[in-house]
């Protein structure tokens, strides 16, 4: 999932809350420190208040000025150098910037309250302690920036996680459920009974294939992806059964480099595109129909003609957004499916390298 930015994930509102509370803390600590140390004494209640409201809103100035410069440090980190592979570069990069920051916020505050109100201390002391109180004040600013990112991007990755879940169960029980379509099984059933009493031995093979069909859904319904080379063995299987039933009209081709029979994609996707076009089309006596198979681009592409069936009810498209919500969940890539004049075309993206321990090895 891709993480999105930063200023979507902590609102405006939340962080004026945030620099609210943190410059109230800060000039807690700071008129404390200094009343207590004798560096700035405070003896009225009066002009506690009246130093008090003034830090604190200096304070929110140099927090505001501090948040954003902050979020789009993060934002840029993100980018060149995510945790995940620049951890530790990432690190002295982030505290360097966040520190270098921070005093030049605290020298530019520092300059402006004193144009405004000319301290009565020493100036370059004042420089020194404002601009290392920011610069300490800020490092705090990032971590909290950093934990409170981190923290909303582990529990939406947990969210993401469940309903991908939820839709990957929902998804395999559709294509369970398509798989055990009782036409396709009666259809069978009843070329495998003319089969029996005029090839005995072809019906063997019928019933062999027919029973690797279900073998195969039943061992890879679970998987996120197989390789090309073992959904292509299930194919073969499967148009077999479909040549048997259509005869010598029915034929398919493939042209593949054996480079790519071990890329991935989802299992039973190649079975899905084959069957929608055997489905939608006519396929009879003196209408051949002829479907191809190939690589191009990083993707299996299935090339089939249009001679659809006029009577055939308007598909619901539900078996192609499937197919891509199962994309979604392995790749950044989706299929494609068009039409061109005279042909229908699919495109499967191949994923090169295995996806984490779910594919059939």
């Amino acid at each position: 999932m891709k993480n999105r930015s930063v200023h979507s994930i902590i609102p405006l509102k939340t962080i004026l809350w945030l620099l609210l509370a943190i410059a109230v803390s800060i000039q807690i600590v700071l008129i404390s420190y200094n009343h207590f140390t004798g560096f700035y004494t405070i003896a009225t209640l009066p002009e506690f208040a009246g130093r008090f409201l003034w830090g604190t809103f200096l304070s929110f100035v140099a927090a505001f000025l501090l948040a954003y410069p902050n979020l789009f440090l993060i934002r840029f980190l993100d980018e060149k150098y995510p945790w995940a592979t620049s951890g530790v570069q990432r690190i002295f990069i982030q505290a360097f910037l966040t520190l270098l920051t921070g005093l030049i916020i605290g020298f530019l505050i520092t300059t402006a309250s004193h144009l405004i109100n000319r301290y009565a201390e020493d100036l370059v002391r004042v420089y020194v302690f404002n601009m290392i109180v920011v610069a300490v004040c800020n490092i705090v600013m990032m971590t909290i920036f950093e934990a409170w990112i981190f923290f909303y991007r582990q529990t939406e990755s947990e969210k993401r996680n469940l309903q991908l879940t939820r839709e990957l169960s929902s998804i395999r029980f559709e294509v369970l459920k398509n798989q055990m379509n009782p036409h396709f099984m009666f259809n069978s059933l009843n070329v495998l009974s003319s089969l029996i009493e005029e090839d005995t031995e072809k019906s063997q093979r019928f019933i062999e294939e027919f029973s690797s069909i279900y073998r195969y859904v039943l061992e890879t319904i679970e998987k996120h992806v197989v390789s090309l080379e073992r959904e292509l063995e299930f194919a073969r299987s499967y148009m077999f059964l479909q040549q048997i039933r259509h005869g010598n009209e029915l034929t398919w081709s493939i042209e593949i480099p054996s480079e790519w029979l071990q890329s991935y994609l989802p299992p039973l996707s190649l079975q899905f595109v084959l069957e929608n076009a055997i489905k939608h089309n006519k396929i009879e006596m003196g209408n051949s129909f002829h479907i191809t198979i190939s690589v191009a681009d990083e993707h299996l592409v299935i090339v089939n003609p249009l001679k659809p069936k006029i009577s055939f009810k308007k598909s619901t498209g539900v078996g192609q957004k499937n197919l891509k919500k199962r994309y979604e969940m392995i790749s950044n890539r989706v299929p494609e499916f068009r039409l061109e004049t005279n042909s229908y075309i699919v495109t499967l993206p191949l994923i090169r390298e295995e996806y984490a321990g779910n594919t059939d090895r």
